[in-house]
């Protein structure tokens, strides 16, 4: 006869307040994810899964929300599945019907994920890396599935740049060069300014599935920097980024406005209520401190806001 382990979690604690969150995080699992006419992605992503708690109970029942993350993952890897949000949304579904207590449950996920590109100027193929982000929160007023992705690029600082064109514009008039062809090459050569490596994350949350391509949320982070870096780079290749980051110099903030405009004119058929994460950091090369900007905004505030600029 087996013994009745008590339940202690079901116990009312010594101080009734009740907690937004409560869960694991660190969860590790293979995840596969299908695509049409070419070879499934596996992923070794990294879950974090919660539950709130009502202010009357002890505490959640984590091996059961272990249970459930099992029962999903598993359940995506011998099933058709095409985008890691769906999973983070079956499985947020999956355990507020399991927990009859709660009233919200949050899955996240974060894994790496690997592009194909070419080199800009020799064409060689290479791969890049992005850290996919997605997560769904669950209720009673339906679900809300988030997907975006963490990039790495280059920016240059516009202040020092234009401090090395007053720099250079002086140098030119005391050598007699007239003040025509110095402007033509101030304008066909972009001046020196400090650069450092930049970390864009972008992602879109909306009610049920945000129907929005991965790859392209990839696209517009990575474009919203002064320049693309990429893994294999020759000489050629080196002059481009170079060339190009100087001549696209940004300021942290400029990042997250070009990713606000990218969202929109590639993603244009998003509803209003959709909500845009954009953050951009900047590892300063000349500071000790980084640089950081970020704005969160539904589609419909930052529709109004670009139409006021045209």
């Amino acid at each position: 006869m087996s013994k009745q382990l008590p339940d202690v979690q079901a116990s009312s604690p010594d101080v009734t307040v009740g907690l937004n969150r409560v869960g694991v995080t660190g969860v590790e699992k293979l995840v596969k994810v299908d695509r049409e006419d070419q070879r499934p992605i596996v992923l070794m992503a990294e879950f974090e899964v919660f539950v709130d708690l009502p202010s009357w109970r002890k505490g959640a029942d984590m091996s059961r929300n272990m249970e459930v993350v099992d029962e999903v993952l598993e359940e995506a890897v011998s099933q058709t599945a095409y985008r890691v949000e769906d999973v983070c949304g079956d499985a947020a579904e999956r355990l507020l019907e399991k927990h009859d207590y709660t009233t919200e449950a949050e899955v996240r996920m974060e894994a790496t994920y690997v592009t194909h590109d070419r080199t800009p100027e020799t064409d060689r193929p290479t791969q890049s890396t992005a850290d996919i982000i997605a997560s769904a929160t669950a209720s009673e007023a339906g679900t809300r599935e988030e997907i975006g992705a963490r990039v790495v690029g280059m920016t240059v600082c516009p202040c020092s740049q234009g401090m090395s064109a007053a720099r250079a514009r002086e140098t030119l008039e005391d050598l007699g060069v007239e003040r025509e062809v110095i402007d033509q090459f101030l304008e066909q050569v972009p001046q020196p300014g400090h650069s450092q490596r930049g970390h864009a994350t972008l992602t879109v949350k909306s009610e049920g599935s945000p129907d929005v391509d991965l790859n392209g949320l990839i696209d517009v982070a990575r474009n919203s920097m002064s320049a693309r870096i990429y893994n294999l780079a020759k000489r050629p290749d080196e002059d481009h980024m170079t060339y190009r980051s100087h001549a696209d110099a940004k300021f942290v903030e400029d990042c997250v406005r070009s990713m606000a405009e990218g969202v929109l004119d590639r993603f244009d058929h998003l509803p209003d209520d959709a909500v845009v994460t954009m953050k951009q950091s900047n590892d300063e090369s000349i500071h000790q401190h980084n640089a950081h900007a970020e704005r969160v905004a539904e589609v419909g505030t930052l529709r109004a806001e670009l139409a006021d600029d045209e």
